[in-house]
């Protein structure tokens, strides 16, 4: 995901802006006013704790409030995502994978709805993919908060610096599974890595 400010575009406006029905980009709603199921939700300019409470979904994109972070929301994520390791880590091995398909498939889902209200694409806010690329890095390494942090340290690596492919899948790619998808190849290169010194230490 790549951290640079969004620049926004300004929306066309109605037929009468200065009208006192008028919303204002990013306004929130009262709850009576939010839109039924099936129809787009009002973008959002700047997310704030307490719209994110109102939108499990948005709450879900920003990791629970971690994309908030003022500065690198995606490490920030990421070290949220990493404090349910020992959780995470008490499932079997087949459970642990089924858990990431399932993350990986709810994720494609919750970004593209989150990228949908937002400004530009891979709102650096939205960190729903930090927290499964993590997971994927940390597959199957021994149980020990070294290894851990180990991981989560390469893992920001591939994700920071983003390599080929994840560079260029970054740009091309778009809608919720764009957003997934460089975070799952930087998953599983931090993953590579993480086996290969699994198998030499």
């Amino acid at each position: 995901m790549t951290p640079s400010p969004d620049a926004k575009n300004s929306r066309s406006q109605g037929p009468d802006s200065n009208s006192p029905s008028a919303e204002a980009p990013g306004a929130e709603l009262p709850n009576s006013e939010l839109p039924a199921s099936g129809q787009v939700a009002p973008e959002l300019s700047a997310p704030t704790l307490k719209s994110l409470w109102r939108d499990p979904m948005m709450l879900l994109a920003f990791g629970f409030g971690s994309g908030l972070s003022p500065k690198a929301p995606g490490t920030a994520g990421s070290l949220l995502a990493l404090l349910f390791m020992p959780i995470l880590a008490l499932l079997p091995a087949w459970a642990y994978w089924c858990m990431l398909v399932l993350a990986f498939g709810a994720g494609v889902v919750i970004c593209n709805y989150a990228d949908r209200r937002l400004t530009g694409h891979d709102h650096p806010g939205i960190v729903w993919d930090e927290f499964v690329g993590l997971w994927l890095a940390l597959a199957s390494v021994p149980a020990s908060w070294g290894w851990w942090l180990a991981g989560f340290l390469v893992f920001r690596c591939f994700d920071i610096f983003k390599p080929w492919p994840i560079s260029v899948i970054d740009r091309k790619v778009g809608g919720g599974f764009g957003v997934m998808l460089d975070d799952l190849i930087a998953g599983c290169g931090a993953w590579l890595v993480m086996m290969g010194l699994v198998w030499f230490l």
